[in-house]
């Protein structure tokens, strides 16, 4: 591909570390969200991130400093308009996502929408797209500068070019493409979410607590951390909203949220971002 600028759509956690791949690949970023201070953050978690790379000799200071220079921050959708690729890390929610990809879609013909949604229909996102061919699952994993996989989910109408460019993007930021058919929580999540949720089971009904049941499967199944801790890495409402798209999708008991997960989302307890999920953070 060529070096146009890349959008990210989404200044949270996945679209930071999305931005920050891109950069360190010596991609320019523009990088989009409606809160003006939420960029700002953003930016500053980005810094940090590259300043960690620095610090571990994996990148120079001259190539951080090169780096940032390349981030834009915009509260403007139209800022895109010049943007090969636009990859989308809004918040999980369907109504928001199909807006943007409504707006999106008309800012440029041949602008290629990626969307980083983690269990929503690809196929959905297309159909409010003007160019239905041009848009693509890029799911990419949290801590995003870390983790390698990249899922490239094909919508009913996505084109073959289409899927060829954002494979070659991902291995130019150095991430393995493994492509997905556009399935209710894709490959990953559909394994990984009910393992969580059923740990959550376990914990309901006191068979063990969340610290032995983490340390159970880290022991038992060599998993770096146990269900309850990635659940709090990645959010309990992240893993309601995933577990509620699988019921809904294949409409099988076997996907019903555990009650304790809901109420903990109710009550506010979303894990690592909140200070209290299944484990206690500072």
């Amino acid at each position: 591909m060529d070096k146009q600028a890349i959008g990210v759509v989404g200044a949270g956690t996945m679209g930071q570390g999305i931005a920050q791949v891109l950069l360190t690949s010596g991609r320019q970023v523009k990088l989009y969200d409606v809160a003006e201070t939420q960029l700002e953050r953003a930016e500053g978690k980005i810094d940090q991130g590259l300043s960690r790379l620095v610090e571990k000799d994996k990148l120079s200071e001259e190539e951080r400093s090169s780096a940032l220079t390349r981030l834009d921050k915009t509260t403007s959708l139209e800022a895109l308009s010049e943007c090969e690729v636009i990859i989308e890390a809004a918040p999980e929610q369907s109504e928001l996502k199909e807006k943007l990809f409504r707006d999106l879609s008309a800012l440029n013909q041949d602008v290629i929408l990626a969307s980083n949604t983690s269990s929503l229909s690809l196929t959905r996102l297309a159909a409010v797209s003007e160019h239905p061919e041009r848009v693509v699952g890029m799911h990419f994993f949290n801590p995003v500068p870390v983790l390698n996989l990249v899922e490239v989910i094909r919508a009913e109408q996505t084109s073959d070019a289409t899927v060829v460019k954002v494979e070659a993007l991902a291995g130019e930021l150095g991430k393995t493409a493994v492509a997905i058919a556009d399935s209710p929580g894709f490959a990953v999540n559909r394994l990984l979410v009910p393992m969580i949720n059923e740990a959550a089971f376990l914990l309901q009904e006191g068979v063990a607590s969340a610290e032995d049941i983490d340390q159970a499967i880290k022991l038992g199944a060599a998993h770096p951390m146990g269900p309850l801790a990635l659940a709090d890495l990645i959010g309990l409402d992240v893993c309601l909203s995933i577990m509620e798209v699988l019921q809904d999708g294949f409409g099988d008991p076997k996907y019903r949220p555990c009650p304790l997960l809901k109420r903990m989302v109710d009550a506010g307890y979303l894990g690592r971002k909140s200070g209290r999920g299944f484990h206690i953070y500072e």
